[in-house]
């Protein structure tokens, strides 16, 4: 195996997500890294990987400073060291950012086994755009700063992804909610992959009413489409309609085009059928 930092992505619940080249690297790297050693050396032993006498180092946030400097040696001496987080993709908020950086200044090479995330899966089975989407990884824990990261991403014309914690979702939801617009859809993704998966559609206002005396457990990944901006146009909508009009029928193009800018469904149609018209496309 090829010295340098390897960053091997790991599941996120269902242990069987995990690819062949993953599992090849976990089995021949010289150095073993990991956000939770325990979680890694579980994975090894339901994929048959003996670990053998290789270090299996624990990195996190709260040692990073101490442990770099012995993974830099490992990789100034020819070897090749795998990192993974606890679940799901390497530096997807996790403390991977610092090892990279590091490696990469050294001139070590990097490089990743992509595979399973939990913001990926999230946008996978919610049923929101995924066209454009911005990911705001945990916002912060405090209500008033909270609400200030919300507000800085009002105008952004994307599906918006977050993290959070059960025992914070409720006032998550109802901050995004006041900030946001009531209104405004969304979903929250839990336990993605697991035995009790579970995706919730609705409102902001409603998901902040259902989950407001019932936080939920597990892993969470809350998705919120766009908003209705000033800044939209019919142009906009026009040109969106007309392309989606290629290959959709009105009713599915309508639907499309109203979740992509996240207005009302009712005269989006009524303008596709005015489009589908001129075009001589039919319905």
């Amino acid at each position: 195996m090829a010295p340098g930092l390897y960053m091997v992505a790991v599941p996120i619940g269902n242990a069987r997500d995990i690819t062949l080249r993953a599992l090849d690297i976990l089995r021949d790297a010289d150095v073993l890294a990991a956000e939770d050693t325990r979680s890694l050396r579980r994975l090894l032993e339901i994929h048959g990987v003996p670990l053998g006498d290789r270090p299996c180092l624990a990195y996190h946030d709260h040692n990073g400073e101490r442990v770099r400097p012995r993974l830099l040696d490992a990789l100034a001496a020819g070897q090749s060291v795998a990192y993974a987080s606890e679940a799901g993709t390497p530096m997807i908020s996790d403390p991977g950012f610092d090892l990279v950086r590091a490696a990469r200044e050294a001139g070590y090479p990097v490089t990743t086994a992509p595979g399973a995330s939990a913001v990926i899966a999230a946008l996978t089975v919610a049923g929101l755009p995924t066209d454009r989407f911005c990911f705001g990884g945990f916002l912060p824990n405090a209500g008033g700063a909270r609400r200030r990261g919300l507000e800085e991403m009002r105008g952004v014309s994307a599906t918006l992804a977050f993290y959070e914690s059960p025992k914070r979702l409720g006032a998550m939801l109802r901050d995004a909610a006041d900030t946001l617009g009531a209104d405004r859809p969304a979903a929250v993704c839990r336990e993605l992959t697991k035995r009790f998966e579970e995706c919730r559609q609705g409102s902001l206002g409603d998901l902040a009413d259902h989950y407001a005396d019932a936080p939920p457990k597990g892993e969470i990944v809350v998705l919120i489409g766009r908003g209705g901006s000033e800044k939209i146009s019919e142009l906009d909508i026009d040109r969106s309609l007309s392309e989606a009009l290629q290959t959709m029928s009105v009713r599915d193009a309508a639907d499309t085009v109203s979740a992509m800018y996240g207005v009302k469904r009712r005269p989006v149609y009524q303008r596709a059928m005015v489009l589908s018209r001129e075009d001589g496309q039919g319905g």
